[in-house]
C-alpha cells in the first residue's frame, strides 16, 4: 500500500470537507477549492479525517494514490493557511510594482511587461525587487510564480533576472581578456 496514500488527513477547525461523490470540495477561510479525485479512488471522511481508499491492486490506482492524497491535503492546507512562494528580482534598473491586479515589471526591455495576476492569487511587493505570492492553490501559486520567472530567467553570467527566494544561479566564468 502507498506509504502517502494510506494516511489520513486532518481536518482543522474551521475547514468544512465535502465529498459528492469522486469530487473533494474544502471551504476555510482563506477560500473555497474543488479537488476531483481518479474514479478508481473513493475518498470518504471518518472521525474528523479524510481517507482515500483505492479500489484495486493496479499499477496505475497505485500510482495515483499518493498523489491524489497529497493534491487533497495541499488543498485542506491552502484553505486553512494558504500558501506563499517569494521570487527575488536582480540586476540594475530591474524593478516590479503593483498596477491594479497586475505587476509591471521593468526587465530591461525596451518596454515595461505587464502579467496579469490570476484569480485567488494575490502579489505584495517589496524595495521594488522581491515579490511574494500567495494564494491557496498551491498549484496555480506555483505556476504563476513559474511564469514571472521564466519572464526574465536568472542569466548565468551576471546572475540578472527574476529567481526564487534562495535559489542557487549556477554562474559561468565567460571571457578572459587576453587568452589566446
Amino acid at each position: 500500500m502507498s506509504r502517502i496514500g494510506k494516511q489520513p488527513i486532518p481536518i482543522p477547525p474551521g475547514v468544512k470537507i465535502q465529498v459528492d461523490g469522486s469530487t473533494v470540495r474544502a471551504e476555510g477561510p482563506k477560500g473555497k477549492l474543488v479537488q476531483p479525485v481518479p474514479p478508481e479512488l473513493t475518498p470518504r471522511m471518518a472521525d474528523g479525517t479524510l481517507v482515500i481508499e483505492r479500489g484495486s491492486e493496479d499499477r496505475r490506482v497505485r500510482a495515483l494514490h499518493g498523489l491524489a492524497r497529497a493534491l487533497v491535503a495541499n488543498m485542506v492546507t491552502g484553505v486553512k493557511d494558504g500558501f506563499e512562494r517569494r521570487l527575488e528580482i536582480v540586476g540594475i534598473g530591474y524593478r516590479a510594482q503593483m498596477q491594479g491586479k497586475s505587476i509591471q515589471l521593468a526587465l530591461g526591455y525596451s518596454h515595461p511587461v505587464l502579467f496579469p495576476l490570476p484569480d485567488g492569487i494575490t502579489a505584495e511587493i517589496d524595495k521594488q525587487t522581491a515579490i511574494t505570492l500567495r494564494g491557496a492553490d498551491k498549484a496555480l501559486l506555483g505556476q504563476t510564480a513559474a511564469q514571472l520567472r521564466a519572464l526574465r530567467k536568472p542569466d548565468p553570467y551576471k546572475g540578472k533576472g527574476i529567481r526564487y527566494a534562495g535559489e542557487a544561479v549556477r554562474r559561468k566564468v565567460g571571457k578572459k581578456a587576453g587568452a589566446k
